[in-house]
């Protein structure tokens, strides 16, 4: 694997085996950066909203990173916090086996999903994003591809020896300041459907542990989610899941909002829910977020 001068001088962080906390980036938990399909996406993500500015591209070749390989990027983070809360250099260039990761995000070792984690792991260095998020002026836009290149490794006899990747700086960055960060519940690697997971760290990012929850227009979510699904497709799909209640930690309802249009309302599961009581009116947000 060739590298660029500033990648040559990246030290090689061995990520640790052993169970640690799942952590997130908040800045992939609050905007569109993933496709939610699990067929190939080509059709890039072009979103706007305030100063936010976010294009996501993808080859023909492998089509769009998808919110079920970002698995890694979480692996990922959750390895750096680790390891610098217990005073070890860390380092964007990182190796490890893929058992270490497939058990780490929930997945068994078989030999189909290692062929699946290489097929996301070649997805996730094939996408380009720009973004303005971050950055200093609203003009400026910062490139990279979620993974700047990986390689199998092997010893001399060719057996393979594990994984190496090197991850971008915009994403090393964001990680490496506690305010950008969040813990999330490990039952998250269960949900199957690609809007839940999407909708699990929007909710886990803007409602927190804020006793009297958040809420979202729909209209606004279809927005945020970056779904190539029609509105009212959209819609459906999201009232299954608020029937449904997978998401760990929190309890969704459904509620009428200005001029009758469908709201989304979310609390911690430890608080009652509006049918137990009547809680101050969660916080709206229309648009326009701010991290």
């Amino acid at each position: 694997m060739r590298r660029s001068v500033d990648d040559q001088k990246l030290e090689l962080f061995r990520a640790r085996p052993g169970d640690m906390a799942p952590r997130d980036a908040q800045d992939l938990m609050s905007w569109p950066f993933f496709s939610l399909a699990k067929t190939p996406r080509v059709r890039p993500i072009d979103f706007r909203m305030g100063e936010v500015t976010i294009l996501v591209e993808a080859t023909h070749e492998h089509g769009m990173a998808t919110i079920w390989d970002a698995d890694v990027l979480i692996w990922a983070a959750s390895q750096i916090i680790d390891a610098r809360d217990r005073g070890l250099r860390t380092s964007r260039l990182m190796a490890a086996t893929p058992y270490e990761i497939l058990r780490f995000i929930g997945r068994g070792d078989s030999a189909q999903n290692y062929e699946r984690l290489k097929a996301g792991l070649d997805r996730l260095q094939s996408t380009t994003v720009a973004t303005s998020i971050r950055q200093p002026t609203e003009r400026r836009r910062h490139r990279f591809s979620w993974i700047n290149e990986w390689k199998e490794r092997a010893d001399g006899a060719g057996q393979a020896r594990g994984i190496e990747l090197i991850l971008p700086d915009w994403f090393y960055a964001g990680v490496m300041l506690d305010a950008l960060v969040l813990t999330i519940d490990r039952e998250y690697f269960a949900l199957t459907g690609g809007l839940e997971r999407w909708l699990y760290r929007l909710v886990r990012k803007h409602g927190g542990r804020q006793n009297h929850g958040w809420s979202f227009d729909f209209r606004h979510l279809h927005l945020k989610s970056g779904s190539l699904s029609p509105y009212k497709r959209f819609a459906f799909e999201l009232r299954d899941i608020v029937r449904r209640q997978p998401l760990p930690g929190y309890q969704l309802a459904c509620v009428p909002g200005a001029e009758n249009e469908p709201r989304l309302n979310f609390y911690p599961v430890a608080i009652p829910t509006p049918s137990a009581r009547r809680p101050r009116a969660p916080r709206q947000q229309h648009g326009g977020d701010k991290l």
